[in-house]
């Protein structure tokens, strides 16, 4: 069964819009995948040639799943086996779907006309998904995608309240152990302090309940992934670090939340001990306890995506381990990131990364 997944950019020698296949036997867990690509271009790409350069684990196969989306983003899958498809540049939501079981999927329009709709979730039996600043939810999704229908189902707004900047501005989005939507809202701007002040929702991750946001994470520069540990059901997110310190720092991170409403660091503090030239001589008068993280991911790899393994299946390593898709850089004198990897946690919290693609 394929959990939350989200498509990013992890290619080493393409970049392109599909999706990643890890499969053992007839076990399937797809990850994530580049978008920088036009879908047009695929074919310029010799995508098969390339994925035979990737090392992928014992045991593993790698493929495409369906290909000529428009930048892919942030993918989840509904109770009846759909596969639905946000898109970062795009303004339309996309299922996938299988209906003849040929290993062939259709797509299928689910909605147009919207803004940048990278974040998608479903939950219940409804599918929710996001734009910038409004959040959308199609009723008992299933129930159309099995049917012929050629109108486009309707949609209602869920909550129509977020900030509506760019950048860092694409809305990642899931449902938590506890039924509330969890929301990120990253600051609009490399390094800033302003914004947040102004406005309490950025550098946050939210979820929103009884028709509120609720701060679960404070200096949060920009995350777009999240999961809760399948065991503890603790919140885990990555954070992009900032840009234009040098090739080596600040390092991304992997944080979790152990108490609500803690405060990570941002625009103060970077990784685990990165004082930022600017606004770290503030940090005495910042009334916060300062939570460091957990794992330090590497300098500008750009995690997009993260997902707890919570299956059976795959090889007993992979358990309660969670994997991260590492985007890549953009302005690194030698490039880094462009991979997946996988972080393991032991019962005393004790971490080991390794990569997996």
């Amino acid at each position: 069964m394929i959990k939350k997944i989200t498509l990013f950019s992890i290619g080493l020698f393409f970049a392109f819009g599909l999706w990643y296949q890890f499969s053992k036997t007839q076990t399937q867990a797809p990850a994530s995948t580049p978008d920088k690509v036009p879908a047009q271009n695929l074919e310029t790409l010799n995508v098969p040639e390339n994925l035979e350069t990737l090392n992928v684990p014992e045991n593993f196969e790698i493929s495409i799943l369906a290909k000529n989306l428009d930048s892919p983003r942030q993918m989840t899958e509904t109770l009846s086996g759909h596969i639905i498809v946000g898109s970062k540049k795009g303004s339309e939501v996309i299922a996938l779907s299988d209906k003849n079981n040929d290993g062939v999927f259709e797509h299928r329009l689910v909605a147009n006309n919207l803004q940048n709709p990278a974040g998608v979730a479903y939950f219940k039996g409804d599918l929710y998904f996001a734009e910038m600043d409004t959040i959308w939810i199609i009723d008992n999704i299933d129930i159309w995608l099995d049917s012929n229908s050629k109108e486009l189902p309707d949609k209602k707004i869920y909550m129509n309240d977020l900030p509506s900047e760019t950048w860092h501005g694409l809305k990642y989005i899931d449902f938590g152990p506890d039924g509330n939507l969890y929301i990120p809202v990253g600051v609009p701007c490399n390094i800033c302090l302003e914004p947040q002040q102004r406005d309490p929702r950025f550098a946050a991750i939210h979820k929103y309940k009884n028709g509120k946001l609720i701060t679960v994470a404070d200096g949060v520069r920009n995350s777009v992934g999240f999961d809760w540990h399948p065991v503890t059901e603790k919140l885990y997110f990555s954070d992009n670090g900032r840009d234009w310190l040098g090739d080596d720092s600040p390092s991304c991170e992997l944080n979790v939340v152990d108490e609500e409403g803690s405060f990570y660091g941002y625009p103060y503090k970077h990784a685990k001990d990165v004082i930022d030239p600017e606004f770290g001589n503030m940090i005495p008068s910042v009334d916060r306890e300062f939570i460091d993280p957990i794992a330090e991911l590497g300098a500008h790899v750009a995690p997009l995506g993260i997902a707890f393994y919570d299956g059976k299946e795959f090889p007993e390593k992979y358990h309660n381990s969670v994997f991260i898709a590492l985007h890549g850089s953009w302005n690194r004198t030698e490039k880094s990131g462009y991979k997946v990897i996988l972080v393991k946690l032991d019962d005393k919290g004790t971490i080991s990364i390794k990569r997996i693609l």
